[in-house]
């Protein structure tokens, strides 16, 4: 796979990942917050972040 493939499929996954955080955010009520955005630069680590963060822990921790 050349550079130029590889970018194309990672922009497009990132894009993605971040419709369906987006998506699942208004679904389910949930506080979309920053997290789109990660999402859209960082890809399924945002994901994880999103569907783990727990604002409310006292540490603020992941």
């Amino acid at each position: 796979m050349d550079l130029q493939t590889f970018l194309a499929a990672t922009l497009t996954a990132h894009i993605g990942f971040a419709i369906f955080v987006t998506a699942h955010a208004r679904m389910t009520d949930r506080e979309l917050g920053k997290w789109p955005l990660i999402t859209l630069v960082f890809g399924l680590a945002g994901v994880a972040g999103y569907f783990f963060y727990d604002e409310s822990a006292k540490s603020g921790r992941i």
